[in-house]
């Protein structure tokens, strides 16, 4: 009876949550694996399947440069984009600005860090285009441009970035409103190391750097670990920011981008529905393997154990 009642229990509770994940996740990944199997473009009606062919025209465009190395079309320039733009913006914004960020607004008085914090979360709160818009303007190439503004004070000739530097561009822009996001994460958990712990360490004459080094950084091995491994998860099928700001430019294509350039927007390439789910699948694959590799490398079997002393 109790066996029976624990059942019941689990369903009542868990059932919803996995409905939901069921109708909106599982679902549209089968869908997906369906749709990059056959030869749908405009339409839902399918004149071949299973058939290969979407992923065989993957590597049959013509070659393309990257950073001085010829790849072989746009999907291969695609992925070297989404890995460089990965690695960029989570390395250098996500974790260790974010890092940053919590430290400096926890060693600041309680309220001033605070503050800083809420306007920080400000462009995460506003409209994605909103937050776009004011990166058109801070990028402009006229003289109207914000950062020209600042710039002709001291030279000549106005910046062009979204020409000559679109990769920066696009990594300043997501990984200053993503760093929000380990800021929060690394602040609470700073906030919850015991107080005595900072003292101990005052009293043997530790400084701040040694403080953060053998007190907090140890403490926060289970918020870096969620952050890196989230944040790379969400960098590798990000691509809202990337079109607001740059379009579907050939110099930030990541792979999310082409594939929904190749599915859904109009009047450049659109409604190749199989052709961009296809790289939507391999775009699943490789989340899916960067997933692990890093639950690997980062250990975190060993993080989710059970403690093995409980404290009543």
């Amino acid at each position: 009876m109790k066996a029976t009642r624990q059942r019941f229990d689990a369903f009542l509770f868990l059932g919803p949550a996995v409905v939901l994940m069921l109708a909106f996740f599982v679902a549209p990944i089968v869908v997906n694996i369906l749709v990059a199997f056959s030869d749908m473009n405009q339409t839902v009606r399918f004149e071949e399947f299973p058939t290969t062919k979407q992923f065989n025209k993957l590597g049959k465009l013509d070659p393309e440069a990257f950073w001085g190395i010829e790849l072989r079309g746009s999907f291969y320039r695609a992925l070297a984009l989404t890995a460089s733009f990965v690695l960029l913006t989570l390395i250098i914004f996500n974790v260790s600005f974010a890092l940053i960020l919590a430290l400096t607004t926890t060693a600041v008085p309680e309220r001033m860090g605070a503050v800083f914090r809420a306007i920080w979360l400000l462009p995460r709160m506003s409209p994605s285009v909103v937050y776009a818009l004011l990166w058109l303007w801070v990028v402009d190439s006229a003289e109207r441009g914000l950062l020209n503004q600042v710039w002709l004070l001291f030279a000549s000739e106005p910046l062009n970035l979204r020409l000559d530097h679109p990769m920066a561009v696009i990594v300043v822009a997501n990984g200053l409103i993503g760093a929000s996001l380990g800021m929060i994460i690394f602040t609470s958990a700073i906030r919850s190391i015991p107080e005595h712990l900072f003292n101990a360490a005052r009293v043997d004459g530790a400084g701040p750097l040694s403080i953060v080094r053998h007190v907090i950084l140890p403490a926060l091995r289970w918020p870096i670990s969620y952050i890196t491994i989230y944040q790379a998860l969400a960098l590798l099928v990000s691509f809202e920011y990337i079109f607001l700001i740059m379009g579907p430019a050939r110099s930030t294509m990541t792979m999310a981008m082409l594939s929904y350039t190749k599915t859904l927007a109009p009047g450049i390439g659109g409604g190749q529905y199989a052709y961009g789910a296809s790289i939507a699948l391999i775009l699943i694959v490789v989340g899916i393997a960067v997933a692990l590799l890093m639950w690997r490398l980062i250990n975190m079997k060993s993080l989710l154990q059970r403690p093995r002393i409980e404290v009543n």
